[in-house]
């Protein structure tokens, strides 16, 4: 069964080639398209297109597929070309030609866009949960730690006066970054398509504003034509918030596969979570973070992989647009599965303490000294020769360090002032799941709620 037989049997390889895996992504939409489509049903019978008795069946199919779908899982069966097919026949087969009126004022292609961006929204939402979760334990890691000194690199060379309180606070504030990023994706996410049919509208009198409300949508997208240019927009704008996490998420493995090498010994984790060598019996790999690291270092090529499909693309729908779909689910996936790894991870990290004992890090303190004498009223340039001559001459050695006042220091991290600003962004989150959703719309259709 596919939306748009005619009565003429396509060759199955094309059916074939052009279903590609989403057979398979699709099975993610499945209760998302049941939502839209409850709700599209409460409209038409709001706007007249369906009588009271219609809706009321249509609405208790939907619920039976609902649960259907919950217990055992709806599957697309062979010959069914991609899960929206696969509703309606389900449809057809609870109701007879009742069924049928469910595509009514609707597309494919809208009906395809509002089950993406619902999925995209509750992801999006669940992914700033986790992510909180990350946050808050780099956050607690950089309060316990802020009197643990750490060498500071540039350049790969130890340069000056660091702490792991301040490195695990640095990874937190690229967090908060992080989420403000995928606030404004979900802004841009959570607009609803639904009733824009194939991107020039419909004669028919649909109510764009109650979908709208029923499927909590901060607005619609008013254009008709855009609608079809949207493709491509929200998923960039959900592909660009997971390359900036990915980032984040790549560097801080970086850093910890470094900083676990026996040259830098720095950190460390308990045996079980960690892998040997089937011939050296001593070695102790990183292999979680390696891996977080590759695997969020092809998410940030998300957003290249987008542009590149969509980048010379003529408005309308185009059938290269199918590609996005599961390039953008495997990226809340890898995302989302990294940061619970690491979550896991840093329960156990062992900080070592005394770091700075080590004589190749006397050097750092140099800055430190160039600053006591510029106190002393010796000009800047001055005081910097002076020291640099000191260590020319190997006969620099550490002084005594100067309070850490200003803002973002050593002494003094502005944790508090990092969690308002990442609390900011999460007040645009909420996670709803399908059955929440459909439990409203049923309600507004007076059908009696059973998920």
């Amino acid at each position: 069964m596919k939306l748009w037989e005619k009565g003429i049997r396509t060759e199955p390889s094309i059916i074939e080639f052009t279903s590609g895996s989403d057979r398979e992504t699709d099975l993610l939409l499945t209760r998302w398209d049941i939502v839209g489509s409850m709700a599209h049903a409460v409209m038409l019978e709001t706007v007249g297109l369906l009588t009271h008795n219609d809706a009321h069946d249509l609405l208790t199919a939907l619920q039976s597929l609902m649960l259907t779908d919950k217990e055992k899982g709806i599957k697309i069966e062979p010959g069914v070309e991609d899960i929206h097919s696969q509703i309606e026949k389900e449809l057809i087969a609870l109701i007879g030609d009742k069924g049928k009126k469910i595509h009514t004022g609707r597309s494919r292609n809208d009906q395809v866009q509002v089950d993406i961006r619902l999925y995209l929204r509750h992801e999006t939402d669940r992914l700033a949960y986790l992510i909180k979760n990350l946050f808050l334990k780099l956050n607690a890691l950089s309060g316990k730690y802020k009197e643990v000194f750490l060498p500071g690199y540039t350049h790969m060379q130890p340069a000056m006066l660091s702490s792991f309180g301040q490195w695990f606070g640095a990874y937190s504030e690229a967090l908060a970054d992080d989420i403000h990023l995928l606030a404004g994706a979900r802004k841009t996410i959570n607009r609803n398509p639904l009733g824009t049919a194939a991107g020039y509208g419909t004669t028919l009198p649909l109510d764009r504003k109650l979908t709208t409300e029923l499927l909590g949508f901060e607005n619609m997208i008013f254009n008709s034509a855009y609608a079809g240019l949207s493709r491509g927009k929200a998923e960039l704008a959900a592909a660009s918030a997971l390359a900036s996490v990915a980032q984040t998420l790549s560097r801080l493995s970086m850093d910890i596969c470094l900083f676990m090498t026996a040259e830098y010994h720095f950190i460390d984790f308990p045996d079980e979570l960690v892998t040997g060598s089937s011939i050296m019996p001593q070695k102790r790999n990183p292999d979680v973070f390696e891996l977080i690291r590759a695997r969020m270092n092809l998410v940030q090529a998300l957003p290249v992989q987008i542009c590149m499909i969509t980048g010379n693309l003529p408005s309308g729908y185009n059938r290269d647009l199918q590609l996005l779909k599961h390039l953008v689910f495997d990226g809340y996936s890898e995302v989302g599965q990294s940061v619970e790894i690491l979550l896991l991870m840093l329960e156990s990290i062992k900080i070592r303490e005394n770091i700075l004992e080590n004589p190749a890090y006397n050097n750092i303190y140099s800055t430190e000294e160039v600053n006591r004498l510029v106190r002393q009223g010796v000009p800047f340039r001055d005081a910097y020769r002076q020291v640099a001559e000191k260590i020319k001459e190997s006969s620099f050695s550490g002084t005594s360090l100067s309070e850490y006042t200003h803002h973002g220091s050593i002494g003094n991290l502005c944790n508090e002032e990092i969690s308002l600003y990442f609390e900011s962004a999460m007040n645009e989150f909420r996670i709803r799941t399908p059955d929440e959703y459909a439990e409203e719309i049923l309600k507004r259709g007076g059908v009696i709620q059973k998920l």
